[in-house]
């Protein structure tokens, strides 16, 4: 419903002085969206008081006067208050303001802002992606990164013998789907796709062989993938241990976990220059002489910084302690045991670990392999950083993720149909993006180009429960997540069939698991869940598949952009203004907590509803993993949290539950647990939120 009357008023000054055509629907839906935001349902309303608006405006005008925006807006206020609709005029005055700070924030930094995104949205864009010119001034608005985006990754499709009119129809979609912000990409393909470096996959894993060759070409390929803002795995597994011999110099090895410094420093060097902050994965089997020194490799904070460890665990080992069985290293140089112990102690040894400030972490390395598409080409030896996507070998991925809370419908259920559209969708992009990239290694592209695998997954699950009403910690949020995971891989697998049938199979495609079952597959793997970091700020949305954090919370990104990122839930605060307890004080007050559960002018179901990551049992988290894992095809990227109190015995409980369940792996981290969070609560940086 719009406004159907003409009105004299025709032009209006936009506040950068350029004078446009007045459209009095902009009125209305600026009304309709706070009345919207309180519960209102009558859009008829909104038109009627804007229509009163221009009136009023119309009155109060010289002959031929061209108004302000800032006018029209006062007067909008003004008549909102004096009709008696004083709950949908304090919605309108507190979003006017935030979007006034907004504007003097953008324009502090230049960015020009066409899609009005979020502040934090602009603060990272003009940091790391936004293109620049050589004395560091910003020369791309928001809505040009994505055409630039959107236009690059279409044009592949000229290769595949798509018309310009096609090709333009892909570019208009792939724009419309990114600046409604329903599907993003991964870091580097905003980052780098139209630019000199043109590396647009986000996961790397490179191959570790024990002579110094090989660990060394390994070094500088990490530098380059880190230079364009990819992230790498490793696993020193095949280096031998410390202290045995070299046969060619008759020295002594230094072990993995030297090198595994070495590395280190390289990350920290690099990372200076780079647009994102390099980031490694280290693992090392089990089995490996120098596991128990692996273990504490990162007990003192600060150590390895730029790596994230984790352990490989076989099922031979979890059965060694589930039987308080003896279990043997052996020298990777040539199978020889080195030494025999209980398995108990490398496993409590990882517990404790993990207890006192989250690493390592652990993979479960058969049942990666039980799901290695490809198993003829080799095994997977470990993951990109976060832990999401198994690799072989100089093997690469791009990844990219919905935001599902924007598919819930006003009858709070989600629209299938365009969430199907929209995976389509983003399956054909992203299986673009292999043909769009700049390899930095011959060896990168062809293992990459073989297998074409792709992971497509998701962001603002928990955003996309509260909409629901579904509380994160219940039966109901676990059945929805298998079936919005099943939906999304068997939309996305079927997309790969049609692909491979249009374009070709991925060329391993003979030697793979789906050989006997598809005529054709485009990608040997399509679906991950990733962590959606720097994605889902963009987004304005939850992380991946992860709890709220915390109402409000800070979330540390100095290193990468300078400053510290103070985050609101806005579904929150919608959510307190529709139902009449919004004010500055509840505001203030939930902003020092990591749980509203204490809040009682809260209501109780709103309670139950925003819960928080230290709300929910180490057991529901586990559990919430499980049920995306069971359909996706690569790995669930999920941080298993503990309160502060919790004990290693809880710790150990989840470990084991992760094993029995099939996760592919399991992350922990006990709150307050380390110096330095990501994530922390307000009242840790003495910050007191305006809410005014």
């Amino acid at each position: 419903m719009t406004v159907s009357r003409e009105f004299k008023l025709k032009k209006i000054r936009k506040r950068d002085g350029r004078i446009v055509d007045f459209n009095p629907d902009k009125i209305v839906e600026a009304i309709w969206k706070a009345a919207k935001s309180i519960g209102g349902k009558d859009r008829a309303l909104a038109v009627k008081l804007a229509e009163q608006v221009v009136e009023a405006l119309e009155k109060q005008l010289q002959p031929d006067e061209i108004p302000t925006v800032e006018q029209v807006q006062d007067l909008v206020e003004k008549t909102i208050i004096e009709q008696g609709h004083a709950r949908t005029a304090k919605a309108y005055i507190i979003y006017r303001q935030k979007r006034a700070e907004i504007r003097k924030a953008k324009a502090l930094l230049g960015v020009v802002d066409e899609l009005k995104l979020p502040l934090n949205a602009i603060l990272v864009l003009e940091r790391r992606y936004l293109r620049k010119d050589e004395d560091g001034r910003v020369v791309e608005s928001t809505g040009q990164l994505f055409r630039r985006v959107a236009k690059g990754i279409a044009a592949i499709e000229k290769r595949y013998g798509k018309s310009d009119v096609e090709v333009a129809k892909f570019e208009e979609t792939f724009y419309k789907t990114m600046t409604n912000l329903e599907f993003v990409p991964n870091s580097p393909t905003l980052m780098n796709v139209g630019t000199e470096l043109g590396q647009l996959s986000a996961c790397f894993v490179l191959p570790i062989e024990d002579s110094i060759g090989s660990i060394f070409d390994t070094l500088k390929a990490t530098a380059l993938i880190h230079k364009t803002g990819g992230g790498t795995g490793f696993s020193f597994s095949k280096l031998r241990p410390r202290g045995d011999v070299v046969q060619t110099t008759g020295g002594i090895a230094s072990g993995p976990i030297s090198f595994a410094k070495i590395f280190d420093a390289a990350t920290e060097v690099i990372k200076q220059g780079g647009r994102r902050r390099g980031a490694n994965m280290g693992i090392l089997r089990v089995d490996h002489p120098e596991i128990l020194d692996f273990i504490v490799a990162k007990e003192k904070e600060g150590t390895l910084r730029n790596f994230n460890l984790s352990v490989a665990v076989t099922d031979k080992f979890m059965k060694a302690v589930e039987k308080d069985a003896e279990f043997e290293l052996a020298n990777p140089r040539n199978g020889a045991v080195v030494e025999s112990l209980k398995a108990g102690v490398i496993w409590n040894l990882i517990v404790m670990m993990a207890w006192k400030n989250g690493e390592p972490g652990v993979i479960f390395i058969d049942t990666i392999n039980r799901g290695n598409p490809t198993p003829l080409l080799g095994e997977i030896e470990s993951t990109n950083p976060c832990g999401e996507q198994p690799l072989l070998p100089y093997e690469s991925c791009n990844l990219g993720s919905i935001d599902v809370s924007s598919f819930v419908t006003d009858t709070k259920e989600l629209d299938w149909e365009r969430l199907r559209e929209v995976v389509r969708l983003a399956v054909r992009f992203l299986d673009n993006v292999i043909d769009a990239n700049v390899y930095v290694l011959a060896q990168i592209e062809k293992i990459t180009k073989g297998n074409r695998k792709i992971g497509l997954g998701l962001m603002g699950f928990a955003d996309m429960l509260i909409k629901l009403g579904i509380s994160y910690n219940s039966k109901k949020a676990l059945e929805t997540a298998g079936q919005l995971m099943k939906f999304i891989t068997g939309e996305a697998r079927k997309m790969s069939v049609e692909l491979g049938e249009e374009k070709g199979s991925f060329p391993n495609f003979r030697n793979s698991v789906f050989a006997k079952k598809y005529k054709a597959m485009r990608n040997a793997t399509v679906t991950t869940i990733a962590p959606t970091g720097t994605i889902s700020i963009i987004a304005g949305v939850s992380q991946g598949i992860e709890p709220l954090f915390a109402i409000c919370y800070v979330r540390e990104v100095a290193e990468s952009l300078g400053r510290s990122l103070v985050e609101v839930n806005p579904i929150f605060e919608t959510t307190a203004l529709k139902e009449g307890f919004y004010s500055e004080g509840l505001m203030s007050t939930v902003a020092r907590r990591t749980s509203i559960q204490g809040v009682e002018e809260i209501p109780e179901r709103i309670r139950k509803l925003f819960v928080t990551a230290h709300d929910i049992s180490a057991e529901w988290h586990v559990r919430m993993q499980e049920a995306f894992q069971k359909y996706t095809d690569n790995a669930v990227s999920k941080t298993i949290n503990f309160p502060n109190l919790a004990t290693p015995h809880d710790i150990e409980k989840a470990f084991w539950l992760a094993f029995k369940l099939g996760c592919k792996g399991i992350t922990v981290y006990r709150h307050g647990s380390r110096q330095v969070q990501v994530l922390r609560p307000i009242e840790s940086e003495g910050i007191v939120a305006d809410y005014s």
